[in-house]
């Protein structure tokens, strides 16, 4: 017990450091402010590096109205699921006694949530559209960037399904989740967005989406730290395994508010 213990406070520290490292470069990074009248109309904001296709058609404004919806939806729904995830965790303890099967429910809103997001995040591929899984992935980042969400979300609900029956016990395991989190929440810093790159207003679109994903970020990193921060044993253990989840909460309305 005393290895076990001694061993979760090594992991810890390597977490906390970890962190720090990553908390310094987060803030060492300027991300894109658009400016609508310093920015030269012309290029849509966070993309003035790219090469822009004039041979591309402009999509009709019913196909922009039908992606921005789907968009939204994409989004609240999965805010949903987080939400709900993050009520679970917080009345698992009141729950679990009576219902002992609630234990498996916040999991399962993340497998629901990964499923929901691999399969209709991006319509234009099959079975929906008529572009191939292969063709998205590699010729679309934001493609790739949605399933790989999807992907984080499915092994945090195996994993913490698998923690809950008991089969993975390992030390490990309990960092997965933080880790994750953080990674995820990383990857917002480089997320593209096709959708908003077009239109007559597309520089104050591309501005929103810019500051949602932002406050997605914070939310993502605080979650992630202090999950970690609740696996270590310390006078603000408690505090910490009550935190991290309302966090998600917000994360999850945060993301029901979604608007492009």
């Amino acid at each position: 017990m005393h290895f076990r213990n001694t061993h979760s406070r090594h992991l810890g520290l390597v977490f906390a450091h970890a962190c720090l490292l990553v908390a310094t470069c987060i803030f060492s990074f300027q991300p894109f402010q658009p400016s609508v009248h310093a920015q030269d109309h012309s290029m849509p904001a966070g993309h003035e590096g790219m090469v822009m296709d004039d041979s591309a058609p402009e999509p009709s404004p019913a196909k922009l109205l039908a992606d921005k919806r789907e968009s939204e939806f994409n989004h609240h729904l999965a805010g949903l699921f987080v939400v709900l995830a993050g009520i679970f965790i917080l009345a698992e303890g009141s729950l679990s006694a009576r219902w002992p099967a609630v234990r498996y429910a916040w999991p399962l809103c993340f497998l629901l949530a990964g499923i929901f997001v691999m399969v209709f995040s991006d319509t234009e591929l099959w079975p929906f559209g008529p572009q191939s899984w292969l063709y998205g992935l590699t010729h679309h980042a934001e493609d790739r960037q949605h399933k790989l969400f999807a992907a984080i979300l499915l092994t945090l609900g195996v994993i913490e399904v698998l923690r809950v029956r008991g089969t993975l016990k390992a030390a490990w395991s309990a960092w997965v989740f933080p880790v994750l989190a953080i990674a995820g929440s990383i990857i917002l810093l480089f997320h593209e967005h096709a959708g908003g790159m077009h239109g007559a207003n597309h520089m104050e679109v591309m501005a929103r989406i810019q500051h949602q994903h932002m406050s997605y970020l914070a939310a993502g990193l605080g979650i992630g730290l202090t999950k970690g921060l609740s696996e270590i044993k310390t006078g603000w253990q408690g505090l910490f395994a009550k935190l991290w989840p309302s966090i998600m909460i917000v994360l999850g309305v945060l993301l029901m508010f979604y608007v492009e």
